[in-house]
């Protein structure tokens, strides 16, 4: 493994790799660049939220081809077997780095390491939620969330009949809203979910960010103003519906469908030989 070292930075270049019990050689299998606490960086572009989203399906992607026991696959057999776009994906994973070589495609487990890395689910969240009604208890509930390194650990809430219950298998508790500042540090909360009415949803991210979160997940239909530094994303499950309800109401509209089928994920070793 060649180390080239720039400012701090240092680009790894492998030059070999092995699948199964066949070893493959090239000059440039992948490349990464990490600074020097061993943490990724990027290259200089600025890397847009929707390529982000779109890493995480391909994280998802990976993580079902990992499962199945496939080794390898090309940008293209991957596009093929999750309705992707090929050039797309060498396009998001350019700006990281290098991870394939022309004729053999990505070696899935490395490249999911990857990509875990690089959005940051190598190491665990742990998440609050502000409103223990319908949604907040609901999310609770939800278990999909450790298998992406999330574990909701407290609710909070203004409601005194609320407050002190228990809620989900792991029984978060819900404590007083008024003591979100002391427990986002105990807890080492770095993740805060907002559930409550449009009305307060303000008010609430304006707590959150006092109690020093930077990253939030807003449910309420509001639009809200953050700090630079702080980042929300809101779910608006209204807004989606309004625009199913267009699309259903201009049917000439509807996208093509296409009828090819999906090759099958053991079949896509053949796939495989294909440039990708």
């Amino acid at each position: 493994m060649a180390t080239t070292l720039s400012n701090a930075q240092v680009e790894f270049r492998v030059s070999s790799f092995k699948f199964g019990s066949t070893a493959y050689h090239s000059p440039r299998i992948g490349s990464i660049l990490v600074d020097d606490q061993g943490s990724l960086k990027m290259k200089s572009e600025k890397i847009s939220e929707l390529t982000t989203n779109r890493l995480s399906v391909y994280l998802r992607c990976l993580n079902t081809l990992s499962g199945a026991g496939i080794k390898s696959i090309s940008s293209q057999a991957l596009a093929e077997q999750f309705n992707l776009n090929s050039a797309q994906i060498r396009k998001d994973l350019g700006y990281f780095g290098e991870f394939g070589v022309r004729g053999l495609g990505y070696h899935v487990e490395a490249l999911r390491q990857h990509i875990t890395k690089i959005l940051g689910l190598d190491k665990p969240h742990r998440v609050g939620i502000v409103g223990a009604g319908r949604v907040g208890t609901a999310l609770a509930h939800y278990k999909g969330f450790g298998r992406s390194n999330f574990s909701v650990v407290a609710l909070f809430d203004n409601d005194e009949k609320k407050i002190g219950r228990r809620v989900g298998e792991d029984k978060v508790l819900i404590h007083d809203v008024k003591k979100m500042p002391h427990l986002v540090s105990e807890e080492a909360i770095d993740v805060m979910v907002i559930a409550v009415p449009a009305r307060v949803a303000q008010k609430v991210l304006n707590q959150t960010m006092s109690a020093g979160i930077k990253a939030v997940l807003n449910f309420a239909p509001a639009s809200l103003s953050a700090r630079l530094d702080v980042k929300v994303k809101t779910v608006d499950l209204t807004t989606s519906l309004e625009s199913l309800s267009y699309y259903l109401a201009r049917p000439q509209m509807s996208a093509v469908t296409n009828h090819r089928r999906k090759p099958k994920v053991e079949e896509l070793s053949e796939i495989n030989e294909r440039e990708w």
